[in-house]
C-alpha cells in the first residue's frame, strides 16, 4: 500500500514538474516576442529616408505696381490741405479714368517744418503728403506716371512689376510638382548609390510656394516735363517651393 502511495506521489510530481516547464517555456516566447517588438519597430523607423526637394518657375511680370503721390509746403497748415486736396482728387480722378486696379491711399500726413539754424527752433510752415497705390499693365505705366505728373503728382515713391494672380497661382503649382521630383530624384540617387530600393512615401509636408514682393524701383522726386514717355521694363518673377518627403527603403 504505502508503495503504490509513493509511486503515486512520484507521477504527480512529475506532471507537475513537466508542467512547470511547459509554463516557463512559453513564459520564455512571449518575453522573446515582447522584447523583439521594439527593435523590430526601432528598425523600420530607421529604414526611413528624408530627402527635402526644392522647385523654381520663373514667369514674366505683367503687373506695375506704383506707388506715388503729391507732396505741398506751405506757410499754414490749412494752405497746405487744402492744395493737396486738390492735387490728390485730379490724380485720383486720372488714375481711375485709365482704369487702374487696387487702387488704394497708402498715407496722408501733415506736420509742421522747422528751422533749426543757430541752434533754435524756428517755425517756417508745413509740409503735406498723399499717397496711393495702384497696378496697371507693364505697357501702360509708363505713359500713366507721366499723365499724373502733369495731373499734379510730385513724387514717385515706388515702381514694382509683379505677374498677374492667375499666373502666380499655376507658377506656385509647378513650383511644387517640380520639388516634388526633386524630392524623389536625390532619394533614387541616395538609395542607389547603396544599392536599396525606394518603397512608397510615407510622410509629405509642403513647406510652401513662395512669391518674392514686387521689387520697386528706387524712389524719385517727380517732376513736370514735356520729354518722351519714361521707359519702363517689368522683367521676371521667381516662385519658390520646398517639399519634404519621407521614403521607406
Amino acid at each position: 500500500m504505502n508503495k503504490e502511495l509513493l509511486s503515486s506521489q512520484k507521477l504527480s510530481s512529475r506532471w507537475l514538474l513537466g508542467k512547470q516547464a511547459q509554463a516557463m517555456a512559453i513564459l520564455l516566447i512571449i518575453f522573446s516576442i515582447a522584447s523583439s517588438a521594439p527593435a523590430i519597430a526601432q528598425e523600420k523607423i530607421l529604414r526611413i529616408l528624408t530627402v527635402i526637394g526644392q522647385g523654381q518657375e520663373t514667369i514674366p511680370t505683367s503687373l506695375a505696381q506704383v506707388q506715388l503721390g503729391v507732396e505741398v509746403k506751405g506757410q499754414t497748415a490749412q494752405e497746405v490741405q487744402q492744395e493737396i486736396a486738390k492735387r490728390s482728387s485730379a490724380v485720383v480722378e486720372l488714375l481711375r479714368s485709365r482704369g487702374v486696379e487696387k487702387l488704394q491711399t497708402t498715407g496722408i500726413q501733415l506736420q509742421p517744418a522747422y528751422d533749426y539754424s543757430n541752434n533754435q527752433q524756428r517755425l517756417v510752415g508745413y509740409v503735406g503728403v498723399n499717397t496711393v497705390s495702384f497696378r496697371i499693365s507693364n505697357d501702360k505705366v509708363g505713359n500713366l506716371l507721366d499723365e499724373a505728373v502733369k495731373a499734379g503728382a510730385t513724387r514717385i515713391d515706388s515702381v514694382g512689376f509683379t505677374a498677374s494672380d492667375n499666373a502666380i497661382a499655376a507658377a506656385q503649382k509647378q513650383a511644387l510638382r517640380l520639388a516634388t521630383e526633386d524630392a524623389q530624384q536625390q532619394a533614387d540617387t541616395v538609395l542607389s548609390a547603396l544599392n536599396l530600393t525606394r518603397q512608397e512615401v510615407v510622410n509629405i509636408q509642403v513647406n510652401g510656394a513662395s512669391t518674392p514682393p514686387p521689387q520697386p524701383l528706387m524712389a524719385r522726386e517727380a517732376a513736370r516735363t514735356d520729354s518722351a514717355t519714361t521707359p519702363v521694363i517689368g522683367g521676371e518673377q521667381t516662385v519658390s517651393a520646398s517639399v519634404t518627403l519621407q521614403i521607406r527603403y
